[in-house]
């Protein structure tokens, strides 16, 4: 327990050395430390301080939250990224889902390693302005399962914060995995709440994730975290008419595929079909979706991406959608997003003043 750690046998809710309810509360009965904790003297946590030193050169901090698993948070905070960087700033990514770390695929970062220097861990970087860091570039194989219990989760959190050397950043982009458990707590707290910037917060339409979502905002209210806006992912399937396959249904249920007939007929008999986008939705919204919860909780709405085809495999790929034209439905609806984000924050003068 050197220094105010959580040791790594420490029960699953362990509330920390330093804590005043240290081996007093709930959460400690059971644990083997419990009597040392409950004796031991406490103190200010002077990685606190040492995590405070190096985030002063990070000059905006937002986390990416989500209240449901698979809603694209990843890969919102990836091409938020990826679209901060274009814009000449000095961005970082930092993933602190541990379990379910995929930014280093969806950066194009897979079978890269954490290098260290005199001046601490040194993150993977994409290009000169954006560096990222994860513990999927730790794993000795890809399929390796991390099964930590919360105190091995927050101590590897605070080592992300504490020796990883950013240098100076615009932007440190947090991913976090989904839910308000100890990863939450712990970024909040090792960044002091007041510190960050705000949290982007990521959702599907239908009402099954909503409610999830409307604990996120709560969360961030009680913690005092800035909500910056809500954006409503994979809103409706949308791509161009001529990029859908077309099936015929027989009547014992078998499918036939019938795409180049479709098209070619199209073609032939209905040419202004060609450039035309075709939407269908996915997820229920006949609740209103994110933008009815945004007007009930007081938060901003920062808007809807469609369920992009192209997105995904621009994901899969590790590559930003912003660099052609391939991601044309999802990738001006981001854009979109990022620049509401900026201008509602005041940040649109710092794209001013970059590209001056």
């Amino acid at each position: 327990m050197e220094n105010g750690e959580i040791p790594e046998n420490a029960n699953e809710h362990c509330p920390g050395p330093q804590s005043d309810s240290a081996g007093k509360s709930d959460a400690c009965e059971g644990c083997p430390n419990q009597q040392i904790c409950a004796t031991a003297p406490k103190g200010p946590d002077p990685d606190v301080v040492a995590i405070a030193e190096r985030m002063a050169t990070v000059k905006h901090k937002i986390l990416v939250l989500s209240g449901k698993g698979g809603v694209g948070k990843s890969t919102f905070s990836a091409q938020l990224a990826f679209a901060l960087a274009a814009m000449d700033f000095q961005v970082g990514l930092l993933d602190i889902d541990i379990c379910g770390p995929s930014i280093p695929k969806m950066l194009g970062l897979e079978g890269q390693e954490i290098h260290q220097s005199n001046l601490g861990w040194s993150p993977v970087y994409v290009e000169s302005n954006l560096g990222v860091m994860s513990i999927g570039f730790m794993l000795p194989e890809p399929d390796e399962a991390v099964i930590w219990r919360g105190p091995r989760k927050n101590a590897l959190i605070k080592q992300f914060l504490k020796d990883v050397y950013w240098g100076e950043l615009d932007f440190l982009v947090v991913d976090a995995p989904p839910g308000t458990s100890d990863e939450h707590i712990s970024i909040v707290q090792y960044l002091d709440a007041g510190s960050i910037d705000g949290a982007i917060i990521v959702t599907t339409p239908q009402q099954v994730s909503l409610i999830d979502v409307r604990k996120e905002v709560s969360f961030c209210k009680k913690v005092g975290v800035q909500v910056l806006g809500i954006v409503e992912n994979m809103s409706g399937l949308c791509q161009p008419v001529m990029d859908f396959k077309f099936l015929r249904m027989t009547e014992t249920g078998e499918q036939i595929d019938v795409t180049e007939w479709a098209r070619e007929h199209l073609k032939e008999r209905a040419p202004e079909f060609l450039n035309i986008i075709a939407c269908t939705e996915v997820f229920d919204s006949s609740g209103g979706g994110a933008e009815r919860m945004c007007r009930e909780m007081g938060v901003p709405f920062l808007g809807k991406v469609p369920l992009d085809p192209q997105l995904c495999k621009a994901a899969e790929e590790g590559r930003s959608c912003f660099v052609d034209q391939k991601c044309g439905v999802s990738a001006p609806a981001l854009k979109k997003i990022i620049d509401k984000m900026m201008e509602n924050q005041g940040l649109s003068r710092m794209l001013v003043d970059n590209n001056a």
